[in-house]
């Protein structure tokens, strides 16, 4: 099971008590997931489809609870796969419901659909929530996070996705919106925002996995973060060691280490000795001691005397 059908399963489980509250889902879940039929003596229908039989029994118990209404719930074979149902509720003769609902507006004495997100409906906090939790019901989904972050809305109409992209942003967040073939997509991709808004519709068990994930995710990346830095100074290192030892058997070998004054011929010494100690470990065998800025300017000497060398004799890259 995907994670965004974990994620509707969980909210399709929470109804809420207050009647406003399931007003205000059902209008969410149909306006994205329904569909109206005219029919004779100018009566209107509606058709609300989905996938997943949790959400239809939640439509039923809606339907029931809110507006006493008994629905029939009807399944329906997919014909291309023969894998998995479609499941239609059907309510007749709904124009007084769909204008309860805020989905039927009259403008102009003319009848139509409602593109805003409901006014009415949505004076109280727990309604705007209720009213976000059943748009996803019908019409969301959420990524698996251990591939990518991305949460969205899918509606039919411009005008209704900048509605609902400002209701959204109302809570502090930034969702966009994007056009995919013939529909509006309202969406969000930053992790801290999908926690917020799974936070919002109620999501808390799918947004805890979301939170495990993104931990796991951080240390992982925090840890391959200090093993690329300590990879690359190891490197570092030991291409520096071997570029001081190529100067060191260079003058041993040209001019012998009596060349180099004593500072320089015994930290030349211990370097022969001692090719993959570090500079802080090359300081600590001198007498006296020295520190790794000291046993670097040293070796930088010792470079500098060899390039010299190089030069008199020609042997310089060029």
């Amino acid at each position: 099971m995907s994670f965004s059908s974990k994620t509707k399963n969980e909210l399709a489980r929470k109804t809420s008590e207050d009647k406003c509250c399931q007003l205000a889902e059902l209008s969410g879940l149909i306006h994205v997931s329904g569909s109206i039929q005219l029919a004779g003596n100018r009566k209107v229908n509606i058709k609300i489809t989905t996938e997943n039989p949790a959400v239809a029994r939640l439509v039923f118990t809606l339907f029931k609870k809110s507006l006493n209404i008994h629905t029939e719930v009807m399944a329906r074979k997919h014909k291309v796969l023969k894998k998995g149902y479609t499941y239609m509720i059907v309510l007749n003769d709904a124009e007084e419901i769909l204008r309860k609902l805020e989905i039927f507006s009259d403008h102009n004495q003319l009848l139509g659909i409602n593109q805003q997100v409901p006014v009415e409906l949505l004076k109280d906090e727990c309604c705007k929530r209720a009213y976000l939790r059943g748009v996803f019901l019908g019409g969301g989904s959420v990524s698996d996070p251990e591939k990518t972050y991305h949460f969205e809305y899918v509606t039919h109409d411009f005008e209704y996705a900048e509605s609902l992209k400002e209701m959204i942003n109302g809570y502090g967040l930034n969702s966009k919106v994007i056009q995919r073939k013939n529909n509006f997509i309202v969406y969000l991709k930053e992790g801290d925002q999908i926690v917020d808004i799974l936070n919002i519709i109620g999501a808390h068990n799918a947004l805890l996995d979301l939170e495990n994930v993104r931990i796991v995710k951080d240390v992982r990346n925090k840890v391959n973060r200090l093993v690329n830095c300590e990879t690359a100074n190891l490197n570092k290192t030991v291409e520096a060691a071997l570029r001081q030892m190529g100067n060191i058997e260079y003058i041993l070998n040209t001019s012998g280490l009596s060349y180099l004054p004593e500072n320089l011929r015994e930290i030349a010494e211990i370097r022969l000795e001692h090719s993959e100690a570090s500079l802080a470990e090359l300081g600590k065998m001198l007498n006296p001691p020295v520190g790794k800025s000291g046993v670097n300017h040293r070796l930088r000497k010792i470079e500098k005397l060899a390039e010299k060398l190089k030069s008199d004799r020609g042997e310089l890259d060029d």
